[in-house]
C-alpha cells in the first residue's frame, strides 16, 4: 500500500511539473507572437511616417521599410543614451530591448522560411562590414548576430574603394543583381568604421496571372495636362475588394496566398496627394477589414523602375537628429573613438508584368569616426641662434630664459 501511495505521488509530481514547463512553454511562445506582432506593428507605422515624408517628391516611389527598420535596428543595438531614445521613437520600437531583438530574429526567420518549400521567392539577409582589426564590442557583435544573423565581415577603409566595391558586390548577389551600387563613390573614406547592411528579394507569381494576349498600349493619366501611353494588362477574376468614399482598393494575391499586393486607387488622378495624406498604418488596416469578394474586372500598368534615396535627412527630421550628428551615442558598439551615423542609402528595384511581381531592396548605413581636431603642419629646424625660456605654467612665472649662440661653445 505504501509503495502504490508513493508511486501515485511521484506520478502526481511528475505530471504536475510536465503540465508546468507546457504552461511556461506556452506562455513563452505566446510572448514570443504578441513580441512579433509589436514589432510588425511597430515597423508598419515608420513605413507610413516614412512614406508621408518621401511622397512630397515627384514621380514614381518606391523603397522597402523593412529593409530600413532592419538595417537601423542593427545600428540601434549599438546605441545609448537620448540617441536610442531617438532611434526607439522614429522607428516605433516599443518592446524593451531584448525583446525587440528576440522578435527581429523570429520574424527574419519566418520571412525566409527555413527549408519550407514556397511557392515564391523571399529572401533577407544581412552584415556588418568593419574596419579591419578595429576593436569593436564583443557584445555588440554577439547580438547582432543573434538577433540578425549578420556576421561580422572585415575589411580596410583604408583602401576605400576595395571595401566599397565589395559591400556592393555582396549586395548585387543577395538581391539576384537587381540592386547595384548600393553605395556610390565617395560614400566611405578612411573614416569610415563600420556599415550595415541589409538585403531583400522577393519574387513571386500571381495567384492569377494575366494573358500577355490581354496587354494593350493604353492611356495613362499622369496629370490632367499629360497623358502617357503604357502597356496596359486586363483580366476578370473573383478579387478582394472594397469602395471607399475617394478611392478603392484592391488585393491581388500571389501564389499560395502568403503574400499580397495591395493596391489603391484614388478616384481622380489630381486626388493623389490628399489621399496619400490619409494613409497611416491603422487606416491601411481598417480598409483591409472591408475587402470582399467581387468579381473586378482589372486593369493594371506593367511597371518597372529603380528608386534610390539619401535618408540622413529625412529622418533626422522624423526626429532621430542625434544619431547623425557629433553628439550621437553609439558606444554600444565600441568605447575607444566617438562614433555617428554618416548616411543611411537606400535602394529599391521593382517589376511588376503579367506573370508577378519581382522587387528587391538593400539598405546601408554607414558609420564613421568624428573627425580628430587636424593639426596644421610646420617645420622647425633650429640650426642657428635662439632664445629659450623655462617657466611654471601654473604662475606664468618665467624661471630661467636664454640664448643659444654655439652649442658646442
Amino acid at each position: 500500500m505504501r509503495i502504490s501511495t508513493m508511486t501515485w505521488l511521484l506520478a502526481s509530481v511528475l505530471l504536475f511539473g510536465v503540465l508546468v514547463m507546457s504552461r511556461a512553454e506556452e506562455n513563452q511562445g505566446s510572448r514570443a507572437g504578441t513580441d512579433q506582432t509589436a514589432l510588425v506593428k511597430g515597423n508598419d507605422s515608420f513605413a507610413t511616417d516614412l512614406y508621408a515624408r518621401l511622397s512630397s517628391q515627384s514621380g514614381n516611389l518606391f523603397f522597402s521599410p523593412f529593409s530600413i527598420s532592419t538595417a537601423l535596428g542593427m545600428t540601434y543595438v549599438g546605441a545609448r543614451g537620448q540617441t536610442a531614445d531617438q532611434m526607439a521613437s522614429t522607428l516605433h520600437f516599443t518592446l524593451d530591448r531584448e525583446r525587440l531583438l528576440r522578435a527581429f530574429n523570429s520574424l527574419r526567420q519566418q520571412l525566409n522560411g527555413g527549408a519550407r518549400s514556397r511557392k515564391y521567392q523571399l529572401h533577407v539577409a544581412n552584415a556588418l562590414w568593419g574596419q579591419k582589426d578595429y576593436g569593436f564590442r564583443e557584445e555588440y557583435l554577439r547580438t547582432t548576430q543573434a538577433a540578425f544573423g549578420a556576421g561580422l565581415r572585415e575589411v580596410d577603409f583604408a583602401t576605400s574603394e576595395q571595401a566599397r566595391q565589395t559591400i556592393n558586390h555582396w549586395v548585387e548577389d543577395q538581391t539576384q543583381k537587381k540592386i547595384t551600387d548600393l553605395l556610390p563613390p565617395g560614400s566611405v573614406n578612411a573614416s569610415t568604421r563600420l556599415v550595415l547592411t541589409n538585403a531583400i528579394y522577393f519574387k513571386g507569381a500571381w495567384s492569377h496571372p494575366f494573358s500577355k494576349k490581354s496587354t494593350k498600349q493604353e492611356d495613362f493619366e499622369v496629370t490632367a495636362d499629360k497623358i502617357v501611353p503604357v502597356p496596359m494588362m486586363h483580366q476578370t477574376e473573383e478579387l478582394a475588394y472594397f469602395d471607399g468614399a475617394n478611392f478603392q482598393l484592391l488585393e491581388l494575391p500571389y501564389q499560395s496566398h502568403e503574400l499580397s499586393m495591395l493596391v489603391l486607387l484614388p478616384k481622380k488622378a489630381a486626388e493623389i496627394a490628399e489621399f496619400e495624406k490619409q494613409i497611416r498604418a491603422e487606416q491601411l488596416n481598417k480598409w483591409r477589414a472591408n475587402l470582399k469578394t467581387h468579381q473586378v474586372t482589372l486593369s493594371l500598368p506593367k511597371f518597372k523602375f529603380t528608386a534610390e534615396f539619401s535618408l540622413k535627412g529625412t529622418l533626422s527630421g522624423m526626429g532621430m537628429p542625434l544619431a547623425f550628428s557629433d553628439k550621437a551615442d553609439l558606444s554600444g558598439m565600441c568605447t575607444h573613438e566617438k562614433l555617428f551615423i554618416d548616411e543611411v542609402i537606400h535602394k529599391a528595384f521593382v517589376d511588376v508584368n503579367e506573370e508577378g511581381t519581382e522587387a528587391a531592396a538593400a539598405t546601408g548605413v554607414t558609420v564613421k569616426a568624428l573627425a580628430l581636431r587636424v593639426v596644421p603642419r610646420a617645420f622647425f629646424r633650429a640650426d642657428h641662434p635662439f632664445v629659450f625660456v623655462i617657466r611654471d605654467n601654473q604662475t606664468g612665472a618665467i624661471l630661467f630664459m636664454g640664448r643659444v649662440s654655439n652649442p658646442q661653445a
